[in-house]
């Protein structure tokens, strides 16, 4: 559940010209805090026009974080910084909105590769979940020896940074590395190590591990660290008003994910279409949550069916992306009926919970009568949105289970080899061009508990799955950068049809005793 992700710089200090819908001028300011009182404005105007294809010249990149020196750390103030760093010069449209979303478009030669993933961390004694003052030393300890700064919230240490790279907080504790973009499946699979390194080499000193599974195997919610970040509380509160799971998925969850940039609004639509529809085969290959409270829990993947019934209104398939009239547009659409979790202000997270974006808009948002959102209200709040494929300034594929180090960089390459290349894109399209709404949300629930062996048709997912992994092999040797042999740990999975859970599953009613603790050494990173 990455609330916050980058497939990009963070940084754009240049004045250009956009041309998007309305045919007018739209200015806007933007503040950086830097030392001292020192404050730097920088102006630029949206030139809007009322071209109904949108082929913006300018990323809209910000980074607003109020920063002190503290040696060769760096506090950062708050977590997502992005309080107060566009000041409209006049109420944000509809089109600005479409806008932000269009200016990710970049050309193929600037096309990266962004990866997150999820670890729950645990102590080796007891196995119980690391609390918030383990992770706290644990994130200083990381920052002193490793040279990473450090992001506050209040008097709290929650996450670092380091470049394109950030280490952040889930609910839970759910230890999370948010990748830096990168050209090739070597840089990030070396991105991974280099990390996991890291993170050992100061947690093993305090007696903690990490464990790569998709939901928490042995412990109860009771039982579950929350950690001090406000709109973490503002979710925990709401949750239970909009479904039956969310707080399992905050607080018992984890995932890989990642994010791949599109060339145009039509490259966006044709590999939105492709992750959706192929989604589920993803959850299937990677699916690694069969355990609950110490049981099997039916599921294959429990983390993929959580998200089922957590808040329907955010999550889901998607359908109006394979309708004709889809865009950039139609998403924002989507994205404003999507009740607000927060607003961003003064280093404190305001409760709107349930509230409308439209109204916020209008400037009748109750909180904060009167006043208007800026895009990086925007920005946070597409990151409170969580359907299988979520659109920001690039597409987030969201359907797997964490799971140990081979698969964080196998994820990529199933992506990589079918969204970046033309030839199997098309494949994909072309395979998944007559299958309904029905097939495509069966799909989506049937796997969490079948796997592969899901009927489709007139056979298994698992032959479907046989052939999209290898339209993912060609697509990567096209690439050229040699990359196949991370799809290894995927390709076992596909060719007897046995997921990683089946064969946890198979572990626990053997070998293990049907007992969970082994599964602490087995997936330990």
């Amino acid at each position: 559940m990455a609330l916050i992700s980058q497939a990009g710089p963070s940084y754009c200090v240049q004045s250009e010209t956009v041309r998007c819908k309305a045919g007018r001028n739209v200015g806007y300011g933007l503040t950086n805090n830097m030392e001292g009182s020192k404050v730097k404005e920088v102006f630029f105007s949206l030139r809007l026009s009322p071209s109904s294809s949108l082929k913006p010249l300018l990323s809209l990149y910000f980074d607003a974080t109020s920063e002190s020196k503290r040696g060769h750390q760096v506090i950062v103030a708050a977590s997502p910084p992005t309080e107060d760093a566009v000041v409209a010069a006049e109420p944000l449209t509809k089109e600005d909105l479409v806008g932000y979303l269009a200016s990710g478009c970049k050309p193929k030669e600037k096309w990266r590769i962004g990866t997150e993933h999820e670890k729950f961390g645990f102590e080796f004694g007891n196995l119980r979940p690391m609390k918030y003052e383990q992770i706290a030393e644990l994130l200083n300890g990381i920052s002193e020896r490793f040279d990473w700064d450090k992001i506050m919230e209040g008097e709290n240490i929650i996450g670092l940074k380091q470049g394109k790279q950030s280490i952040s907080l889930e609910p839970g504790g759910q230890f999370e590395l948010s990748g830096a973009p990168l050209e090739t499946l070597h840089q990030t699979c070396a991105e991974v190590n280099s990390h996991l390194y890291q993170v050992k080499a100061v947690a093993e000193e305090m007696g903690i591990g990490f464990l790569g599974i998709g939901f928490q195997p042995k412990w109860g919610l009771k039982d579950i660290p929350i950690m001090p970040k406000g709109r973490y509380e503002i979710m925990r509160n709401y949750m239970p008003k909009v479904g039956s799971m969310g707080l399992d998925m905050m607080f018992r969850t984890c995932t890989v994910q990642v994010n791949l940039d599109f060339s145009s609004e039509a490259d966006m639509i044709r590999k939105f279409r492709a992750g959706l529809a192929l989604q589920p085969i993803a959850t299937a290959l990677f699916a690694n949550s069969p355990f609950t409270e110490g049981k099997p829990n039916g599921y294959l993947s429990m983390r993929s069916h959580i998200w089922t019934d957590t808040d329907n209104n955010r999550a889901g398939m998607l359908p109006f992306v394979f309708d004709d009239s889809f865009g950039f547009e139609q998403y924002v659409d989507y994205a404003l009926d999507v009740p607000m979790y927060f607003v961003y202000r003064k280093k404190k997270y305001i409760n709107c919970a349930g509230m409308s974006f439209r109204d916020f808009m209008a400037g009748k948002l109750p909180p904060i009568p009167g006043e208007y959102p800026n895009l990086n209200d925007w920005e946070n709040h597409l990151t409170t949105i969580f359907p299988e494929v979520r659109l920001k300034r690039y597409l987030e594929m969201r359907g797997a289970d964490g799971g140990p180090w081979r698969r964080l960089c196998a994820l990529p390459a199933f992506w990589v080899g079918i969204l970046y290349d033309e030839v199997s894109l098309q494949s994909v399209l072309d395979m998944t061009a007559d299958w309904t709404t029905e097939e495509r949300q069966m799909l989506r629930t049937k796997v969490t508990k079948n796997g592969l062996k899901t009927p489709f048709r007139d056979g298994l997912l698992k032959h479907v799955a046989q052939d999209v992994v290898k339209l993912a092999k060609d697509g990567l040797e096209r690439r050229g950068f040699k990359e196949t042999g991370f799809l290894n740990e995927v390709a076992e999975v596909v060719r007897t049809g046995v997921t990683p859970a089946e064969k946890l599953l198979e572990l626990y009613h053997g070998k293990w005793g049907q007992s969970v603790d082994p599964v602490f050494e087995e997936l330990l990173y």
